[in-house]
């Protein structure tokens, strides 16, 4: 238990300072990307702006539980079985949710591409951080 909760954090803990990182790329890099968030359908305000800093600690111990259950699947250097890792993870997980998220909400294409590379990018570094830290 003690082992799953420090993969957990750290991951967390790496995904968050990620995720400020792509925030910042992505308005230096894709300026026009970004400000498709100024639309009134994205909510940066209020109590709900926390769920934005708690989601990478959601999403490591989720993957943390994954990867405890299958990671006898992965075989090779930690490289590969975290690169594996994310890609099983983008098409079981992502790829489904952003497909339903494009089909039912007013969002462009180039946001939910971003949004699955983004996913796909997060579940392959928390897979080699565990691959190390628990091979």
């Amino acid at each position: 238990m003690k082992k799953f909760l420090i993969k957990g954090m750290v991951a967390g803990v790496v995904l968050l300072v990620l995720s400020y990182a792509a925030l910042y790329a992505t308005v230096a890099l894709f300026p026009s990307i970004a400000e498709q968030y100024y639309d009134p359908i994205f909510s940066f305000e209020g109590d709900k702006t926390i769920l934005y800093f708690v989601h990478p600690f959601i999403l490591s111990f989720a993957l943390a539980w994954f990867w405890k259950r299958f990671k006898s699947l992965f075989h090779g250097p930690f490289w590969l079985r975290g690169l594996e890792m994310g890609l099983v993870y983008g098409l079981i997980a992502t790829i489904p949710s952003m497909w339903i998220t494009f089909s039912s909400l007013a969002i462009s294409l180039s946001i939910v591409l971003t949004w699955l590379a983004y996913g796909v990018f997060q579940a392959i570094v928390v897979g080699m951080i565990f691959a190390k830290i628990s091979p």
